[in-house]
């Protein structure tokens, strides 16, 4: 099986690396935790071969680790409100909750892009909410 190797940004491949983790943590079937596992591991290998994985990003790791953690919850529950067709009040908090964490997603991605001097950095351009 090939692999194609892509330039990412530090912040993109901690961030993939959080979400591989959560996968590994809450996925029961085993092909799809097999793979999961695979590409987890790849992506743990070139991370601690970079000489930025020298620099202390604990914190912010862990706060990407906890946002995609908020993000699986937000989207398993929107999930069963679009199946069921409840398209409440909750559903509506749940949609918005979708893009403000994201939101909170990419500054923590790019906390760490700006911490670790990484040439790439991924740029977001949509509307102002007012976020408070």
């Amino acid at each position: 099986m090939s692999i194609i190797s892509v330039p990412v940004s530090h912040g993109e491949l901690i961030d993939k690396i959080t979400i591989l983790e959560i996968k590994s943590e809450r996925m029961t079937d085993a092909a799809k935790l097999a793979n999961v596992r695979d590409e987890l591991q790849l992506l743990e290998s070139l991370w601690s071969r970079d000489p930025a994985a020298g620099t202390d990003i604990t914190a912010e790791r862990a706060e990407l680790k906890r946002i995609n953690e908020s993000l699986w919850e937000i989207e398993d529950e929107i999930r069963v409100k679009e199946r069921t067709r409840a398209f409440d009040a909750r559903f509506i908090e749940l949609a918005r909750a979708v893009y403000r964490t994201n939101d909170r997603r990419a500054a923590v991605k790019r906390a760490i892009n700006v911490k670790l001097g990484s040439r790439l950095v991924e740029e977001k351009s949509y509307q102002d909410y007012g976020a408070a």
